[in-house]
């Protein structure tokens, strides 16, 4: 069974597809600055993709990542008080490579240069509505869930 994740930043839903069949469902949020490729957009990339890296295997739920690495912290409201600057990223990482050059591959439009990511985010952020710096957020379970069905040279395609 070839899994593939599509990602429709109309719908702001994530699916998880096999033979064209929907396994699961997610509702995530993409990037308020809407849809773009160029590095410093702050918006989501558009195309085919694959799970480049996958970075969390059995962190704790609500583990706090900096630069791809676990920080020993775990989100909490006192933490984010602490720390109000922070674009959270939480639990796990499913950090993405673009497929196509020139367009989400290679110089100013490098999905995997820009660290787009699918990740988790604190439950106080609303899904179904764009409000990412171009990653895509998912809530922490659903990651989790996701995150253990899917192997690096996933596909992901991410359509507007």
């Amino acid at each position: 069974m070839r899994l593939t994740v599509r990602v429709s930043i109309a719908d702001q839903r994530l699916y998880l597809e096999s033979d064209q069949q929907v396994l699961a469902s997610y509702s995530v949020s993409t990037a308020k600055n809407g849809v773009g490729e160029q590095e410093g957009s702050g918006c989501t990339p558009r195309g085919e993709h694959e799970i480049a890296e996958k970075i969390g295997q059995g962190a704790d739920p609500y583990s706090v990542f900096i630069a791809r690495q676990q920080t020993g912290e775990i989100y909490s409201s006192v933490l984010a008080v602490q720390h109000p600057e922070r674009d959270w990223i939480l639990t796990r990482i499913l950090w993405l490579r673009g497929c196509e050059p020139g367009f989400n591959l290679g110089g100013q439009v490098d999905s995997f240069n820009r660290y787009i990511y699918i990740h988790g985010t604190p439950d106080t952020e609303p899904m179904g509505i764009p409000r990412s710096k171009g990653c895509i957020r998912m809530r922490n379970s659903e990651l989790i869930e996701l995150f253990d069905k899917v192997e690096p040279g996933t596909r992901v395609r991410i359509e507007a």
